[in-house]
């Protein structure tokens, strides 16, 4: 197990655009960390960094309290699964994880007993003699960690490795990375724009935006204590209301709920399962369409003023399309100037 150490990376590409600015993070051994965000926000930017395919602007990547800033990619003890898979098509399934083994200099049966070993673990036993067009996109994603992992990296990289399958294998697949991962207790960076992934996935989370952290914590930490509209409204579903402070009240037409802050403007946070719907009429909110899910149902609510929100409902059956309700928040967060100033939670 290994200790990864990031501190203050930059990177600005010619012409002056930031990719990365002044990042820091300390992974721990065996554990796995997303870093989520949207396209631009600088993860996969920062995950390159660290595997040496971009030289850092500044600061400083360590790895068991050792430099490797500005190592070569192969030589690094570092491992990476790209997005594209980027197998050799010309060659096997087994010259493929083997390659690396070679360029080691190791004797042959030692590859050979490493490979079908890693085969095995990825669950491709017996693939060996296929040929990589012959596997299917889960197949091909699967000999690309295994490529990564039989070469025994102390870190393991992965730059969205599933964006380019469909939900279901999606799904599998990072249930068996994450199953792989803690059986070897390799330390692991995860890039990932896909919240599901992050919240099932990893141990933490570091949110990003425009190249910084805009927070970093367990998963359900992020997703119950965002700690900036920005991550409230990226991590999972949020209804976001516009309003006033005043007199220890936030309002907005008729929904108001009581909020120890100063008077002002502020924005209101609720997740869809923390909003509570109750038959009235007239009502603050008027029903637009109603989903049953099986589970639960969704219900879209808008406003008088237009603002659309969303509520979890556990028999949707009892909403209808133009029926009015009143909303009463169960848990809430309350934001001004860009970061949370007070949160309530439903077992408050």
């Amino acid at each position: 197990m290994s200790l990864l150490s990031i501190r203050g990376i930059s990177k600005v590409f010619p012409g002056g655009t930031v990719a990365v600015d002044d990042f820091s993070l300390d992974v721990a051994s065996g554990e796995l960390v997303c870093l989520l965000g949207p396209s631009g926000s600088g993860k996969s930017t920062v995950l390159r960094m660290i595997g040496g395919f971009e030289r850092p602007t500044a600061g400083v990547v360590s790895i068991d309290d050792e430099e490797v800033t500005h190592v070569p990619p192969n030589r690094r003890p570092t491992g990476m699964v790209f997005q594209s898979h980027a197998l050799w098509t010309h060659m096997n399934v087994y010259k493929n994880l083997a390659f690396g083994l070679r360029l080691r200099g190791l004797p042959a049966n030692e590859i050979r007993d490493k490979v079908e070993a890693v085969l095995e673990l990825v669950g491709l036993a017996g693939y060996g003699r296929r040929m990589t067009n012959q596997l299917s996109g889960g197949q091909q994603q699967r000999v690309a960690l295994a490529r990564s992992l039989v070469l025994e990296p102390k870190i393991l990289l992965l730059d969205e490795p599933f964006a380019s399958l469909d939900q279901h294998l999606r799904e599998r697949l990072r249930e068996e990375v994450r199953d792989i991962q803690q059986r070897l207790k390799i330390t692991t960076l995860f890039v990932t724009h896909g919240q599901d992934e992050a919240l099932s996935m990893a141990d933490r989370i570091v949110v990003m935006r425009n190249g910084r952290t805009e927070q970093a914590d367990r998963p359900e930490v992020i997703y119950r204590d965002p700690q900036t509209p920005f991550v409230a409204g990226f991590i999972g579903t949020m209804n976001f209301v516009e309003g006033v402070v005043e007199k220890g009240r936030f309002m907005h037409d008729n929904l108001s709920v009581p909020v120890p802050v100063s008077d002002g403007r502020a924005t209101l946070a609720i997740r869809p399962e923390a909003l509570g719907l109750i038959a009235c009429d007239p009502g603050p909110a008027t029903v637009h369409r109603v989903t049953d899910f099986g589970t639960h149902g969704l219900v879209d609510l808008q406003l008088a003023d237009g603002t659309r929100l969303k509520a979890m409902v556990p028999e949707p059956d009892h909403f209808g399309a133009g029926q009015s309700v009143d909303l009463r928040p169960r848990a809430f967060a309350l934001f001004r100037d860009d970061r949370q100033l007070y949160r309530t939670s439903a077992d408050a």
